[in-house]
């Protein structure tokens, strides 16, 4: 029978693919960087795989250490859960969450049904809000923690998760010809809908904005409706939506990240508890490469979420 992977040495594998560093993964998991070698050879020598090459002065992962790094992650959240299952002090009181609806609806039901399993002592209190207002009740410390759109240029939030921004239509109704395009985005303080304007004049093309709304519902009827365009993290993406590209004439868009907005003087277990379930989960994806016609990132997407090409419906799934 094979020997187990050992659990340290794994946190401290992800704590170096995390740093991209054997120093700062040392700092992180309070070892000395010999220790961090000497438990990188022996999970090496344990894979029978080579998990690291050099980079310029650094370290980075190999394919294979790519490949052992979604196991490692997953086994150490299943680690950390069994952990918190047997914890006789458990955490207790009310944890108040903001998240736009739009991520609410695809992220939020496998954060909270995690979240509640290890610590069903805790109220979670959930307040659906486009980002802007979220981090407005942040700044007035009228909620603990905050999924928002990530804008720097707006305020400050943690990234855990980077997916392309589309150009969506319904797949059943064609665009009127040699007409401005109809969109129906939100607010006009909404990052989306920023970037979908910028990028509209960029090109010259003619645009007028139909529907204006924070909630996702709303603005996908409109687009499942055939009466607007729009535009969605791929995550988004619906049955009967069809992606547009440059081939339609539409540019292509820069991609959208998602930040963690903590509040100062929040009790650390409460923050690191919620914090860990919400990376966990938007962390259950894999690396892609970027579509044609979008710009080069760092593009992830759920396993479970049909990967679209350009101009691809989205088929009933």
């Amino acid at each position: 029978m094979s020997a187990p992977l050992d659990i340290d040495q794994l946190q401290t594998f992800v704590a170096i693919a995390d740093t991209g560093s054997f120093t700062r993964a040392a700092e992180r998991v309070f070892k000395t960087q010999s220790a961090v070698s000497m438990q990188m050879r022996r999970l090496e020598e344990r894979i029978g795989k080579q998990l690291f090459m050099k980079d310029g002065r650094g370290n980075r992962l190999t394919a294979e250490g790519e490949r052992l790094l979604n196991y490692a992650r997953r086994m150490l959240r299943l680690n950390n859960e069994a952990i918190a299952a047997f914890d006789d002090n458990r955490l207790e009181g009310m944890l108040r969450i903001g998240t736009p609806d739009d991520y609410a609806d695809r992220y939020m039901p496998e954060i909270i049904m995690r979240f509640a399993k290890t610590h069903p002592n805790v109220e979670l209190f959930i307040v659906c809000e486009p980002s802007v207002d979220l981090a407005e009740k942040m700044a007035k410390g009228e909620l603990d923690i905050a999924l928002v759109t990530h804008n720097p240029r707006q305020r400050q939030s943690d990234v855990v998760r980077t997916e392309p921004l589309c150009w969506v239509m319904s797949a059943n109704h064609p665009l009127p010809e040699n007409a401005p395009v109809p969109l129906a985005v939100g607010r006009r303080d909404c990052q989306w809908r920023q970037i979908a304007c910028a990028a509209l004049d960029s090109v010259g093309r003619d645009y007028q904005v139909l529907f204006t709304s924070w909630s996702s519902t709303v603005v996908a009827a409109a687009v499942m409706a055939g009466m607007a365009v729009s535009v969605l993290p791929e995550s988004a993406l619906r049955p009967g939506m069809k992606v547009l590209t440059q081939a339609d004439g539409f540019p292509p868009l820069a991609p959208v990240q998602i930040g963690i907005m903590r509040r100062p003087g929040l009790s650390p277990s409460l923050s690191n508890a919620i914090t860990s379930h919400i990376t966990a989960c938007l962390d259950n994806i894999t690396p892609l490469t970027a579509a044609d016609d979008l710009p080069e990132a760092e593009v992830k997407v759920f396993p479970r979420m049909p990967r679209l090409r350009p101009g691809q419906i989205l088929p009933g799934w």
